[in-house]
């Protein structure tokens, strides 16, 4: 049991994915994602300085993601959707939540579904000033990305459904990221069937119908996967 943990965990925490993959896997600009994972700099009276980042990369040098790091900014991708995430403000929420709850890496965890949440969502909202109906619209998309999230019993992520593209609707969950599959790339939920290479044959000049058949997967199945590949 103990071994099977161990593995787990290395799967979650292993430097996987580039900047640009990360940022094309969740629908977020590069450059949001850099900020996040890398700091960014600031004007001040004495020059310029450098607020530090909200997301540990599993490497910095180069920066590369683990899947725990895609399941932080996805997380942090449900409050920048409509408010535009202020990193000062947002890494100030956070402190306080984990130093009042005592969880270490918070957005992480599976408590974000219950109070520590809560606690949390309730200080962001007081730092940006966000009135009562974007306090609402916040915790229906919160919600919306934790929804997207599978936990294990240990209450750590180890499945992730991306958004196919900007525009899906919540509940469609055709695509999934899991570290222990195709190397953590996005396969098709039902046949595990990595969402590039159908797109590569498509691209190839094959017909949807042709690889649907190849692989058993409904034409839906591989317009969707063919969707995310390309909507980014």
């Amino acid at each position: 049991m103990n071994s099977h943990r161990r593995a787990a965990a290395s799967d979650r925490d292993f430097a996987a994915y580039t900047l640009a993959e990360a940022a094309r896997y969740l629908r977020l600009p590069p450059a949001t994602l850099r900020s996040w994972v890398l700091g960014r700099q600031y004007p001040t009276a004495e020059g310029r300085a450098q607020f530090p980042p909200l997301i540990r990369p599993a490497s910095r040098r180069p920066p590369l993601l683990s899947f725990s790091n895609l399941i932080e900014a996805h997380v942090l991708r449900s409050l920048r959707t409509e408010h535009g995430v202020s990193v000062k403000e947002l890494r100030r929420a956070l402190s306080y939540a984990e130093k009042t709850l005592s969880i270490e890496r918070l957005l992480l965890r599976g408590e974000l579904r219950a109070h520590a949440g809560k606690v949390f969502l309730d200080r962001y909202g007081e730092l940006i000033e966000l009135s009562a109906s974007g306090q609402l619209a916040m915790r229906r998309l919160f919600q919306e990305h934790l929804q997207r999230i599978e936990w294990n019993s240990s209450e750590f992520p180890v499945r992730l459904y991306p958004f196919v593209s900007t525009t899906a609707p919540s509940d469609q969950r055709p695509i999934v990221i899991d570290p222990r599959i195709a190397f953590g790339r996005p396969v098709v939920v039902r046949k595990a069937i990595a969402t590039s290479t159908i797109a590569e044959r498509i691209d190839a000049g094959e017909t949807v119908g042709d690889v649907a058949a190849d692989y058993d997967l409904d034409r839906s199945e591989i317009e969707q996967a063919i969707v995310y590949e390309r909507a980014a």
